[in-house]
């Protein structure tokens, strides 16, 4: 499976990526995690050490400059388009058990969209992990779809957008789901993250009209307390990574 996972900075996507993930490994598959959210931290949330310590992909120059043949932070000039990239999932990965995770980090000049090195290696880097890699995959992505393109769009299994009770969250889904039907990309799911009861089911069952609901996640002061603590919210006692687990099967 090829997943992306999207939604609005602060809904608990970074988490409910973490438990997807983990909750793979356990099943014994192959998992590359891809954190391409420049505001999260994939790495600390899958409970692999040093986390705070691994490099962006898109912060190391030396390697950029190798593979495009330009220096990070250039316009214009020439560079190559289609770099290598197939060995990088293999030898930039961060392990843990049957887990792979990358850290893309973000292009600092010029904007995501700017035709600039780091820019170019970054989306091949997304094309080949989509479309070459036999692993599942399960990009952490910010909220929107910038890493993904039309050629990746459609290879993409599922889009997972997470939302919370709350009008910004349901407009966030909603101009990601635009997004996301520019480049073809319809294979789109929800997950309602933090419900406190059945009103709050009800309410997004109301303003997500047309949107297919995967599941729901309890709001837990467990998973709050291991952000809070630097752990995984994969291991601390949360009826959450058994609603995932459910999610997975349905999947």
């Amino acid at each position: 499976m090829k997943l992306a996972v999207s939604g609005k900075g602060g809904v608990g996507k970074t988490t409910f990526s973490a438990l997807l993930i983990r909750n793979l490994n356990d099943m014994g598959k192959k998992v590359l995690a891809i954190d391409a959210d420049p505001d999260a931290n994939l790495a600390a949330a899958l409970g692999i050490p040093d986390a705070d310590r691994i490099t962006p992909i898109a912060d190391m120059k030396d390697m950029i400059f190798e593979r495009t043949g330009a220096q990070p932070g250039s316009m214009g000039g020439f560079f190559k388009l289609n770099p290598k990239v197939d060995d990088l999932p293999d030898t930039l990965s961060h392990k843990k058990d049957n887990i792979k995770l990358m850290r893309l980090g973000s292009v600092k000049k010029g904007g995501g969209g700017c035709l600039c090195p780091e820019s170019t290696l970054l989306k091949a880097l997304v094309m080949h992990i989509v479309l070459g890699r036999d692993e599942v995959v399960v990009l952490d992505m910010e909220a929107g779809i910038e890493h993904l393109g039309r050629a990746t769009a459609t290879a993409v299994d599922k889009l997972i957008v997470v939302v919370e009770p709350g009008r910004r969250s349901i407009d966030t889904a909603e101009n990601i789901r635009r997004l996301a039907s520019e480049i073809n990309l319809n294979q789109i799911t929800v997950v309602g993250n933090k419900i406190r009861s059945s009103k709050d089911e009800d309410f997004l069952r109301r303003h997500l009209n047309g949107f297919d609901i995967l599941g729901f996640l309890p709001y837990d002061d467990a998973l709050i307390e291991a952000d809070l603590n630097g752990e995984s919210p994969y291991d601390v006692d949360s009826a959450a990574k058994t609603r995932v687990a459910q999610m997975i099967a349905a999947l």
